[in-house]
């Protein structure tokens, strides 16, 4: 190894540290940190944000990678981690260094803010609450586009920090694919014979329930040694190296069963940081490769393993025996049509599969409405509600379960939503390659056992962190780039036997 490339890694190192430092911070934040210190808790992340931001976008950096992009010339990204990591350092130099390091103070302060005037507005279900700071963060997200030159749509800038490469045409163009086929699939459904879930909804057990979704995570694969789970008013996933990955989950008296596919959706998020490679750790290549493969890990581990039939042949007699009373009489097959019933919700995280898009359609046109002015923030719960009745026909009785249920606005997260969208789109043409090369995977399911699951993805997917761009690493294992078809596929199939179609 050159010493240049050693004194970039040392620097790199550093950087990640800072980072890392801060995303403790943030966890605490959102977990254990009482209201009276976000004040100060702004202030904290944003010096370590300025820091981690001095550094990296130093002139030091700038010589490094500009002498290693010579020294490397014509070695092969897609074969060379040195080589793969100098091109995800250098497309990221290039974008931070257009952000002043005081602005990055400028929304850790605002953020912190917004996310603490956000819990009140949700808790309070009152969206004037948080309008203010809401308005702040886009002016500041404004702010941040004008740091870069013009894209064929503001949001491209956006929406490439979180899926690079990807263009707002792109997106738009395969939702745009993907509606008319889900609304027909919803249309069929609804005329349908409707499901009974009545017994979902009782009183569990919370620790019973906790306990059961921490058995799942365990015999998923996730590893305690490496990371914890704790609660938060919005469950998340968050890194501060390779071997500290945690998650976290919430328990909601409405909806119990909420919490336990909630802890499976994180354990899929942490499965994928913990499966990226130990050389990677302080590096740019840690981490997920965007949030759309990240929501496929997350979104396969709940939805296409947690709620599939033979994952209840194993799981269900456990289930019934620790809920006895609220379970009795129900069978099997009644439990699984349940978990998977098909009903317009106000919830996005509660949402099952075949409407879940739906919300996240709702909220890529609020996010591009907001970003290029069409739409104003005093007006939002209103266009939330319409457009919710518009494309779910129900709506939402109030705030909280309207346009304040999400917490990533207030981290300043706009840009972001898309990506779980494309995540279910993904995970569903990864199971198709899976199942091909795993032919007995349904069995292993059934037995409980998720290994040979784990280390297909670990090998295909998880180990690689950074090196591939989304679309390529998507192409790499399944021959194909993003595409809705075997998404469909899946959720016609599933809700057809389900509902009888």
């Amino acid at each position: 190894m050159s010493e240049k490339l050693n004194q970039l890694k040392e620097i790199l190192g550093e950087v990640t540290d800072l980072r890392n430092a801060g995303a403790v911070l943030g966890w605490d934040q959102q977990t254990y940190m009482p209201q009276g210190g976000s004040e100060a808790r702004g202030h904290q992340l944003g010096t370590l944000g300025k820091l981690a931001q001095i550094k990296f976008t130093s002139d030091e950096v700038g010589q490094l990678l500009e002498d290693l992009r010579a020294e490397f010339a014509g070695v092969d990204p897609g074969t060379d981690d040195d080589a793969a990591m100098l091109r995800v350092v250098s497309r990221d130099f290039e974008k931070a260094r257009r952000v002043p390091p005081e602005f990055v103070v400028e929304v850790a302060m605002v953020s912190t803010r917004a996310f603490e005037a956000w819990m009140e507005a949700r808790q309070k279900s009152d969206f004037s609450i948080f309008r203010p700071h809401l308005e702040k963060v886009v002016e500041l997200t404004q702010r941040y586009i004008s740091f870069f030159p013009p894209a064929d749509h503001p949001y491209d800038t956006l929406l490439d920090d979180y899926e690079p490469g990807m263009k707002t045409a792109d997106v738009q163009a395969i939702f745009d694919n993907m509606r008319p086929k889900q609304v027909k699939l919803l249309k069929q459904i609804a005329a349908a014979k409707q499901v009974k879930d009545g017994f979902l909804y009782g009183k569990y057990n919370e620790k019973k329930m906790d306990a059961f979704s921490v058995e799942i995570a365990t015999k998923f694969g996730y590893d305690w040694t490496r990371g914890r789970q704790d609660r938060a008013p919005h469950p998340f996933c968050t890194t501060f190296s390779v071997n500290d990955v945690r998650i976290t989950t919430r328990f909601e008296k409405e909806n119990p069963t909420a919490m336990l596919f909630s802890t499976m959706h994180e354990t899929g998020h942490a499965l994928y940081e913990l499966g990226c490679k130990q050389e990677f750790d302080r590096t740019p290549l840690m981490g997920g490769t965007s949030l759309a493969i990240h929501e496929s890990q997350s979104r396969m581990w709940e939805n296409l393993v947690g709620r599939s039939f033979a994952f209840w042949e194993h799981f269900y007699p456990q289930f019934k025996k620790l809920f006895p009373a609220q379970l009795d009489g129900v069978s099997l097959r009644t439990f699984y049509k349940a978990i998977n019933k098909v009903e317009p919700s106000f919830i996005r995280v509660n949402a099952d599969e075949a409407t879940y898009n739906m919300h996240i359609m709702l909220r890529l046109e609020l996010e591009i409405g907001m970003v290029d002015g069409s739409m104003q923030v005093k007006d939002l719960p209103e266009i939330w509600n319409d457009r919710m009745n518009a494309y779910l026909g129900v709506t939402p009785p109030n705030d909280a379960q309207g346009v304040l249920q999400d917490m990533h606005w207030a981290g300043g997260s706009i840009g972001y939503f898309s990506t779980y969208a494309l995540g279910n789109i993904v995970s569903a043409q990864l199971w198709e390659k899976i199942n091909k090369d795993l032919p007995n995977l349904d069995d292993e399911i059934r037995k409980g056992k998720f290994d040979s699951l784990l280390e297909w993805l670990r090998s295909k997917v998880h180990v690689h962190g950074r090196k591939y761009d989304p679309q390529d690493l998507v192409k790499k294992v399944t021959g194909s780039k993003i595409d809705s078809a075997a998404y469909v596929r899946y959720l016609t199939k599933k809700y057809s036997e389900i509902y009888g179609l």
